[in-house]
């Protein structure tokens, strides 16, 4: 292995820090089936990813370098760091490659697809290392929220890596079959009915192995904008699968074991209602609901309510590692959707999914490193500003709060995310960095996004295994997917 110099690493920092000066260009997935399916040219996409990609990657390698010192020491993190480095360093050869040059632009259609593969484990090394350093020095409420907040981020960055790679390489490299009727990984014309269905057979299938019994599923579609037309939308069918493959083992586990494995089990309701705006899917149970104290930990990263799996047990888990609503949140908020629980504890849960109907709309939600997100690392959690310190379960949110508070209930919401959509995946010229930006300052932007200065500061464990409706990927690689 070649030694890395010190001149090397001080070059590969600055970098770093150039790109991440720039905002991510947030793309919707009406470009992406626009560029796609009318106009798909390699060189084009080529020069948009090259600069992205670099981009995205910098933001968040920025906020990983604010964690705790005594996270970045554990062995799995600073694995995970070095994957970063080293696909940063990949893609960067690529930054003055001229699109004539045929072979090269081929290239970058191989190391896009090494960097995917290297980061296939980068959710669960990430995971791995945060019990690390819980179990070598522990962590207090500050540190836990900084982790949230990060990890929250750092896995919305990867799935928005991971979509342009998957688009690229899906459309242009002749190594990768895909389905006739999908745009990369896109299916324009996604079956909401077939995707709960497929989740649904899959999810009872592990019900069934573990517990040898599993509810039974009502289905109930109401288009209320086309009538009497199957739904149907733009969409990621993995990243809803994903979704609703979760919340229906969850549905599932609660519902067994709240009535008993060798009682009657009432069924699942799922039903998909498709509106002029928003497209939403809700899955109710009546698996006993959860306490309103611990609602907000559900989306906390580590918290499960069900037994830690071991390890070594050789046979795949039902739920344990806690990681599933989190990420299924983060799959549904990435195109500005939402997942929302609403419980009665004592009877059940609704799991409600919402999904922009229109494509126009559904943008990705992009973490920008920035003056706001710095602060999130370096600010402790203020004292607490209600009576019951326990008031806001969820110490994110009580920062928030806190925050807000201070502010004398400022109307300006801090952003840390980019939504504002931005021109990419098209056959126009690179974008160069400018000597001026529109907003007038001399830092320059990337794709024609806002000015560092200027813009305002707003959860596959590994790639969601890739979902076909023609054919369907074993039962058991289905059921790891969330600890992959």
């Amino acid at each position: 292995m070649m030694k890395v110099t010190k001149q090397q690493l001080v070059q590969a920092a600055r970098l770093i820090d150039h790109y991440s000066q720039y905002q991510p260009s947030p793309l919707s997935l009406k470009k992406f089936i626009a560029f796609g399916e009318k106009n798909a040219s390699e060189k084009a996409s080529f020069i948009f990813l090259k600069k992205e990609i670099p981009v995205r990657l910098a933001n968040i390698m920025k906020e990983i370098n604010l964690l705790p010192e005594s996270l970045l020491m554990q062995p799995s993190v600073r694995l995970v760091k070095s994957w970063y480095e080293k696909s940063f360093e990949e893609v960067i050869e690529f930054e003055n490659v001229s699109i004539e040059s045929t072979v090269r632009v081929a290239e970058f259609c191989d190391a896009l697809v090494k960097i995917r593969n290297r980061h296939t484990n980068v959710v669960e090394t990430m995971a791995q290392g945060i019990l690390e350093l819980k179990d070598n020095y522990g962590y207090d409420h500050v540190i836990q929220n900084n982790i949230q907040y990060f990890l929250d981020r750092f896995y919305m960055s990867r799935i928005s890596i991971r979509m342009l790679i998957n688009q690229h390489t899906l459309l242009f490299s002749e190594k990768l079959d895909n389905h006739p009727r999908h745009v990369g990984c896109i299916d324009p014309h996604c079956d909401l009915h077939d995707v709960a269905k497929d989740a649904y057979d899959n999810a009872r299938f592990l019900c069934d192995r573990y517990y040898l019994n599993s509810p039974e599923v009502q289905y109930q579609c109401i288009n209320g904008s086309e009538h009497s037309v199957p739904i149907e939308i733009v969409y990621v069918p993995s990243h809803l699968y994903h979704i609703m493959f979760e919340l229906i083992k969850n549905a599932m586990r609660a519902v067994v074991e709240y009535h008993g494995p060798d009682n009657d089990l009432p069924p699942i309701h799922i039903t998909i209602c498709k509106g002029k705006e928003d497209l939403t899917i809700k899955i109710a149970d009546q698996g006993g609901g959860i306490p309103r104290t611990s609602a907000d930990l559900l989306f906390q990263y580590m918290y499960s309510t069900a037994p830690k799996p071991d390890p070594e047990s050789g046979t795949v888990p039902l739920a344990g590692y806690g990681y599933g609503l989190p990420l299924s949140r983060l799959y549904a908020k990435y195109f500005m959707g939402d997942l929302v629980l609403s419980s009665m504890e004592g009877y059940g849960t609704d799991a409600v999914i919402y999904l922009k109907v229109l494509s126009s709309e559904a943008s990705e939600l992009l973490p920008i490193f920035n003056k706001t997100s710095l602060k999130q690392y370096s600010s402790s959690i203020p004292a607490a500003d209600w009576s019951n310190p326990n008031y806001t379960s969820g110490l994110h949110f009580a920062r928030q709060f806190s925050t807000a508070s201070k502010r004398k209930y400022s109307t300006m919401p801090a952003r840390g995310y980019s939504t504002m959509p931005a021109r990419g995946y098209s056959t126009m010229p690179a974008r160069r960095y400018s000597t001026m930006s529109p907003c007038g300052c001399s830092k320059g932007t990337l794709n024609d996004s806002k000015c560092s200065e200027t813009k305002f500061d707003q959860n596959n464990m590994s790639d969601v295994v890739s979902y076909r409706t023609s054919q369907r990927e074993p039962l058991f690689r289905l059921a790891g997917l969330f600890i992959r």
